[in-house]
């Protein structure tokens, strides 16, 4: 780890980006209405009918995106480092849910969101997560099959 400490914020996993001048403040949101597929029993992250928690990283990630797009240079996007969320309310089939993401920090290419999930003004999940800023090609790269 202290070889990617020393390179940060200019390069991770080898992939190097220009910085972008981003600041904190800037928001996004994303809505559902939970659908049959939405749920826990689809995912098989649990046995009850209720809104799987991957659907709500997925929904909590997707605001994070809209909070920075069209800030970003061409060629560039951000990808999911980490999520911490806790998922504190059970949502039904039918319901509608609203996440906000909220840019709190900008380090380097790292960007930090504040996120929360809510219905009807309650909580159901709330967090940070953190996305990297990097060149989309090189990222891409990194997927290619090694030459046999």
């Amino acid at each position: 780890m202290k070889i990617l400490a020393e390179y940060w914020p200019t390069c991770v996993a080898g992939l190097t980006v220009p910085p972008v001048p981003l600041e904190s403040g800037l928001q996004g949101v994303a809505t559902l209405v939970v659908a049959k597929e939405d749920l826990a029993i689809a995912f098989k992250s649990g046995d009850v009918p209720v809104l799987g928690t991957p659907r709500v990283v997925a929904l909590v990630e997707e605001a994070t995106v809209a909070a920075v797009a069209g800030e970003l240079s061409p060629g560039s996007t951000t990808v999911g480092m980490r999520v911490h969320l806790d998922h504190v309310s059970p949502t039904a089939h039918g319901a509608e849910v609203l996440a906000t993401a909220v840019l709190e920090r900008v380090d380097g290419r790292r960007l930090t969101f504040a996120v929360e999930l809510t219905e009807d003004g309650s909580v159901v999940a709330q967090g940070h997560v953190i996305r990297v800023l990097v060149d989309t090609e090189r990222f891409l790269e990194k997927t290619a099959a090694p030459p046999s």
